[in-house]
């Protein structure tokens, strides 16, 4: 029975989203939504100041976001210390700066720092994409994954790295995503990962619901000796070239955005069940 109910709830947000951005956006419903608001970048970062401003018309935002960037650091947690908070609040939205990891930053903010349950997490927005096996080390992915394990719906956003890197178009990208989406929900145990092109509004080809590429990217270490006689190994890495067009990839490399769920339950069978009922967000475009 909460298995129909989950699908249900797909197929809602499947309509509402396939409205979205192309014409006509509908408004939140049933009434305003208590976003919570989280990064890994920082939270002096022009991307999660972006995204809050954006989101800000659609409810009320609160950022909860770690004070110093922790960009690559997965899922990792502070339990080690005692956690450092500062609080401010500035043009209607409280902002709080934790010395923490992202998904302690979340973790502390649903169970402490906010008075009541969110409608919705927002991770991001991240400087960089998060494609393929990346997501894994990705600390903005591990944010929106650590308020899935508590059941509150969440969406991962990250910037792809060009040219045409604009913040605050992505930020209305994902404000058209939030405010289709409203309160119907994500369901419990899956969040979405979603990866925008750099590329201007009227330039985005739509919206592909994706799978993850699963190959590793290429790693490089270039290795140098140091004046004192030390080896020492650069890390770089690139992607492969797209496994096929219905990977995140693909979606990006070709100017779509890229939506992939992400499960809490690994398994292929849960991914593969929750993606099919979201077959209609690619009727998406922002021409």
């Amino acid at each position: 029975m909460k298995r129909r109910h989950a699908l249900r709830n797909w197929i809602v947000i499947a309509v509402l989203l396939s409205t979205a951005c192309g014409g006509a956006v509908p408004e939140p419903a049933p009434g305003p939504l208590k976003i919570l608001v989280t990064n890994d970048d920082g939270i002096e970062a022009p991307g999660i100041l972006a995204l809050a401003e954006a989101l800000v018309p659609l409810g009320t935002v609160t950022v909860a976001a770690p004070r110093d960037p922790r960009s690559g650091t997965s899922h990792g947690v502070t339990s080690d210390r005692p956690i450092a908070v500062e609080e401010r609040e500035s043009r209607g939205v409280k902002w709080f700066a934790i010395d923490a990891l992202p998904a302690t930053c979340v973790r502390l903010a649903l169970e402490v720092l906010l008075p009541t349950k969110p409608d919705l997490v927002v991770s991001g927005i991240n400087m960089g994409e998060n494609l393929g096996t990346v997501t894994f080390y990705s600390a903005t992915v591990g944010a929106a994954r650590e308020a899935a394990f508590l059941d509150v719906p969440a969406i991962a956003v990250n910037l792809a790295r060009g040219d045409g890197m604009d913040y605050e178009m992505a930020a209305a990208v994902m404000a058209d995503i939030v405010r289709a989406l409203g309160k119907s929900g994500i369901p419990a145990g899956v969040f979405l990962n979603v990866n925008v092109p750099a590329l201007p509004k009227a330039g985005i080809r739509g919206l592909r619901l994706t799978r993850q590429d699963t190959r590793a990217p290429i790693n490089f270490f270039e290795r140098s000796i140091t004046p004192e006689g030390a080896t020492e190994y650069k890390p770089s890495w690139k992607h492969l070239a797209p496994a096929g067009k219905d990977t995140d990839i693909w979606a990006v490399r070709n100017g779509y955005v890229s939506v992939s769920v992400f499960g809490i339950d690994q398994s292929a069978a849960a991914g593969t069940t929750a993606r099919k009922s979201l077959e209609r967000l690619e009727k998406l475009t922002w021409k």
